[in-house]
């Protein structure tokens, strides 16, 4: 565990990642979770992905630190390494960090999952695909213009509808009410045991399993 702390705190210091192999059959992911920095998008509509990827650093114990490009927190899942990304390039950027993580660590595409917030889907549903559009999402717009494809997974959270004609920023970009954020727990606990699904699994399983 030493050993990995040691190296994990190589990334501030721009040292590579780790500075010992994986095990011999264990797989890397890079999880990408998209928002926005700054306290004033803290629990906004468009941080869903922050909001997931901090819990699931929660539940295994694990702190981010600050790296190229965004903040990083690695666990493990039995024989995987996830690397948890939250870009600090604001959303419409998102691709270069994600473009630069997987040339860094030489990941094939289905070595990647996306956490996006989605307002076609009512709140607390989830939707993991193996491709598709960006559905006018800037975040998966960006990824997919640095890496050339839409062939990348993503796992869609979705966060409703209820704004008028023209509101769709100001809804985004506004906080869960008081009756969300009661639920939100149990939504982000079920979005991270679809991430480990996946990685586990695979994205057929995790589809089965998980969309709701």
């Amino acid at each position: 565990m030493l050993k990995r702390i040691k190296a994990f705190f190589g990334i501030v210091e721009g040292k590579p990642l780790s500075s010992e192999p994986l095990e011999k059959d264990m797989k890397k992911y890079l999880i990408t979770c998209l928002g926005n920095i700054g306290p004033e998008y803290v629990d906004t509509r468009h941080n869903i992905g922050f909001m997931a990827g901090d819990a699931l650093a929660a539940s295994a114990g694990v702190s981010f630190k600050s790296c190229r490009y965004g903040d990083m927190a690695v666990m493990r899942v039995k024989n995987c390494e996830l690397m948890l990304l939250k870009p600090s390039t604001f959303m419409n950027l998102s691709g270069v960090a994600v473009r630069y993580w997987m040339n860094k660590e030489k990941l094939p595409l289905e070595n990647l999952l996306v956490i996006v917030d989605d307002i076609a889907l009512p709140f607390g549903a989830v939707r993991l695909r193996k491709q598709g559009s960006d559905a006018g999402h800037n975040g998966l717009k960006n990824i997919a213009s640095e890496l050339g494809t839409q062939q990348y997974a993503r796992l869609r959270v979705g966060v409703g509808n209820d704004f008028p004609k023209g509101g769709q920023v100001d809804y985004v970009l506004g906080r869960f009410p008081k009756e969300e954020m009661e639920k939100m727990p149990e939504l982000l606990k079920h979005v991270g045991d679809a991430v480990k699904a996946y990685c586990l699994s695979g994205a057929d399983f995790a589809m089965t399993h998980y969309n709701k």
